[in-house]
């Protein structure tokens, strides 16, 4: 892939809304403060294996005013205030207004792994439990899972392509594989990259009878945009740059018996980091910092980090964002592309309590790669440089 620019990034997490609180939060070490059994948006008290940190006191009326706000569902707010930062961040817009590009140069690409979750709920409950005739019209459009990239388009006025992965805890990454191609195409000349995923019952439901979170993994929630721009363009425009991405891998390997399903593929997570070196033409020892997957999901962890160390030994500084951010499903990706431009640039005393699980930082970290599993043998990898790099 040809050089990709970061020039802004826009975010909703639980330890912060904005991109410079979330820096500021991962440099300090801080995390977010997850709960069994107890939830903002939805009684939780029965769903006890399963700890939850949602996006405290999230009120996206703070930052898109009160109108139009009654039909949007959480996932939905989420993504247009994340975009709303982003563009605001890269400098394509201020105070609301197209300074750079323009609404027929500016689209997104944007992942999602149980998006419609809460809306198909909704409506099934409704229909199920009282009667379809009291379906809210309104709340239909957002059962489909593109329904909040739309929205988030229609907000803040990107006329250009709006496309939606989904590739679970992969899809983010991916999403910046989609839109290198879109770039190289010309169908737009800036893209709003990333993921997003919101806490809703009917998630909390799934992972509490999974008992997938037992061993004391964290759901979590947000949005993460990033703003990618070809980086010739960038520079032309003068734009600051927070980071380039420079290669991009994918793998999938299929379980041993097709009864199957969940299944956790070091060989997966690999081959994709490999392709993901090999694009970028960057060689393993020169990868000062991994931005891992690791979730506190036992199974997964220890395939990922098999498949890290496989390439790049026991030295190289692996450090896992999630473990702060909470597992944030088709998010994660982004929010870990946006934890690389954290760390991208510091050393180890400048971040004394980041999330390291091996090695630590070096002098000072130019190199990065951003790994993301799925849930059904995918995995996908990314490389990321410091600007100056």
């Amino acid at each position: 892939m040809k050089a990709l620019a970061v020039t802004g990034a826009g975010v909703v997490s639980t330890l912060g809304v904005g991109r410079a609180a979330l820096v500021e939060s991962l440099r300090s070490g801080a995390r977010a403060m997850g709960h069994v059994g107890r939830a903002e948006t939805f009684d939780a008290s029965t769903y006890l294996r399963v700890r939850i940190a949602e996006v405290p006191g999230f009120d996206a009326a703070k930052y898109l005013g009160d109108k139009g706000l009654r039909s949007l569902d959480r996932l939905t707010k989420l993504l247009v205030v994340a975009s709303r930062l982003a563009l605001h961040d890269a400098g394509l817009k201020k105070d609301g207004a197209w300074t750079a590009g323009s609404p027929e140069t500016v689209g997104m690409v944007v992942s999602n792994a149980y998006g419609s979750l809460e809306a198909i709920t909704e409506l099934d409950r409704v229909a199920t439990l009282e009667d379809a005739r009291y379906i809210n019209p309104s709340r239909f459009p957002l059962t489909v899972s593109n329904s909040a990239a739309g929205y988030a388009s229609i907000w803040e006025d990107l006329r250009a392509l709006n496309v939606t992965v989904s590739d679970g805890g992969a899809g983010a990454l991916d999403a910046v594989a989609c839109a290198n191609l879109f770039l190289e195409q010309e169908r737009a000349a800036a893209l709003l990259v990333g993921g997003v995923e919101a806490m809703c019952e009917a998630l909390a439901f799934a992972f509490d009878r999974l008992g997938a979170f037992a061993e004391g993994a964290c759901l979590g929630e947000g949005a993460a945009i990033l703003a990618v721009e070809p980086l010739d363009a960038a520079r032309a425009r003068d734009a600051r740059i927070l980071a380039t991405i420079c290669g991009f891998g994918t793998a999938f390997s299929p379980p041993r018996r097709e009864a199957t399903l969940v299944y956790a593929s070091s060989e997966a997570v690999s081959r994709a980091i490999a392709s993901a070196l090999l694009d970028a033409d960057v060689a393993a020892g020169d990868v000062d910092l991994v931005v891992s997957g690791v979730s506190g999901l036992r199974v997964f962890d220890d395939a990922e980090m098999r498949a890290i160390g496989h390439v790049f030994g026991e030295k190289v500084c692996v450090v896992a964002p999630k473990l702060a951010l909470g597992e944030t499903l088709g998010a994660s990706g982004a929010m870990g592309m946006l934890a690389a431009t954290a760390w991208l640039g510091q050393t180890a005393s400048r971040c004394p309590n980041a999330p390291v699980l091996r090695g630590a930082l070096r002098a000072e970290a130019r190199t990065a790669l951003v790994t993301s599993m799925g849930y059904y043998g995918n995995a996908s990898a990314l490389v990321m440089r410091h600007p100056s790099g």
